[in-house]
């Protein structure tokens, strides 16, 4: 699927939530934005929105649906932009109006006044290993099984996973992180900016040809990002902190 996406100036970036009944903060974020006391004309939302989400199995959407509706209802009046996670995918049919970036397609390629920016979740380039293990758990086949015996063990699996997310660590530190992303050749894209998630580190690089983003998680410390631009016309993200009122 082609996408032409060009960022706008004051669009808002959400970034691994990982919103379930043990994180909910992001529902009153996504409220104030719905009713338009916070005003975006484009939101961006960085992949791990969701704890568990896939359209394959019904029961993720039953426990996120009244986030699922709000969102649905936001893209009706601004654009929507999901980059799947490794927590959220297969979502086209959930999100109709939104642009749906799935893992094969990122990082995606947008454009800020006349700058190249890099949109992705994170974990495109992890290995092969993991390549494996992300076409094998997004196969709809996989899921639909996975869906069937879940329901015939009154949601065992799905209990057992919200468990076993619920007491890990999202928020540590990635010691040796700089190092490890100056090896990805994150500058073969051909991008001034790259920006993404999944690794929760809320740090910033300049390479040699290349300004690199990473997102801090919300479900951390509930900070998401806005969009915007210096004099120079240079691509800023300002970070800011939700505090519900």
């Amino acid at each position: 699927m082609s996408h032409n996406i060009e960022l706008q100036e004051g669009a808002l970036i959400i970034s691994d939530a990982h919103y379930s009944t043990a994180r909910p903060k992001l529902l009153s974020l996504i409220k104030d934005i719905h009713s338009k006391k916070i005003i975006t004309p484009q939101l961006i939302l960085m992949g791990d929105i969701f704890d568990a989400l896939f359209i394959q199995v019904p029961k993720t959407q039953e426990n996120n649906r009244e986030m699922i509706e709000l969102l649905n209802e936001i893209s009706e009046e601004i654009e929507l932009i999901y980059l799947e996670g490794n927590h959220d995918f297969n979502l086209q049919n959930i999100f109709l109006n939104a642009k749906v970036i799935s893992l094969k397609e990122q990082p995606i390629i947008c454009s800020f006044q006349d700058k190249k920016v890099a949109l992705a979740h994170g974990d495109f380039d992890i290995g092969v290993s993991y390549q494996i293990y992300t076409a094998f758990i997004r196969n709809s086949l996989v899921l639909n099984v996975l869906n069937i015996i879940n329901s015939l063990t009154n949601n065992f699996i799905l209990t057992k996973l919200d468990s076993y997310l619920d007491e890990k660590d999202d928020c540590k530190e990635f010691i040796g992180f700089e190092t490890y992303t100056q090896g990805r050749r994150l500058d073969t894209f051909g991008c001034k900016y790259f920006i993404e998630g999944h690794y929760h580190q809320n740090k910033s690089f300049s390479f040699s040809k290349l300004n690199y983003i990473n997102l801090a998680a919300f479900a951390c410390n509930q900070r998401y990002f806005t969009v915007k631009s210096t004099k120079d016309n240079e691509l800023v993200i300002d970070e800011n902190i939700y505090v519900e009122i």
